[in-house]
């Protein structure tokens, strides 16, 4: 298993030591007011492996420090680095640093557009849908909402025993605390705005 210090040794301390990963990643975790838990669910890391981590008893492999950043929503090199950025007024996150969620076999992908720290409060997606594509989701916590608002296309929504149609140009609003599906029976690609408001 490669890890950071390996591949990235002109980022290592002049002792050949691996950068301390640990630190960077608890303050900028703290920072977006994620707990351990948060991260590890959003990052798909282990909280055991993040706290090993932050630690600085486990040192992570590239695949982990690219999962990390990506949660974060940073470059691999701020998490690298132990230098304390200022804090910016704008903060521009370019389109390759937004971290997707592929669903490749349901014909699907969910741009995470919302900030990290929000999760699990407010959440914003871009939501794109292959032709026969669906992203189909269990119930989530009780009282949570959904907004879609279909860019382009048209899609079906299924709520529980109901299903509607929603043009381009349309908002559906839709508990989400029960079993949902957003369907596309086009033949060509739809695009949509999800929104997802947890109480």
């Amino acid at each position: 298993m490669t890890n950071v210090a390996t591949v990235l040794p002109n980022l290592a301390a002049p002792t050949s030591a691996p950068p301390e990963v640990g630190a960077t990643l608890q303050r900028l975790r703290l920072a977006r007011g994620l707990t351990l838990e948060d991260l590890s669910r959003i990052a798909g890391v282990s909280k055991s492996m993040l706290s090993q981590i932050e630690r600085e008893k486990a040192n992570p492999t590239i695949a982990i420090t690219w999962r990390l950043a990506n949660a974060l929503g940073v470059q691999i090199g701020e998490l690298l680095s132990s230098e304390v950025r200022p804090v910016e007024l704008i903060r521009v996150v370019d389109a390759h640093e937004i971290p997707t969620l592929p669903g490749n076999h349901a014909g699907y992908a969910l741009r995470i557009l919302g900030p990290m720290d929000l999760a699990g409060k407010y959440e914003w997606y871009e939501l794109t849908l292959a032709p026969g594509g669906e992203l189909a989701s269990q119930a989530h916590d009780p009282g949570t909402g959904e907004h879609l608002t279909v860019l382009s296309g048209t899609v079906e929504l299924e709520v529980g025993a109901e299903k509607r149609r929603v043009k381009h140009g349309a908002t559906a609003r839709y508990p989400a605390d029960q079993a949902h599906v957003i369907r596309n029976l086009g033949k060509f690609e739809a695009k949509a705005l999800l929104v997802v408001v947890h109480r």
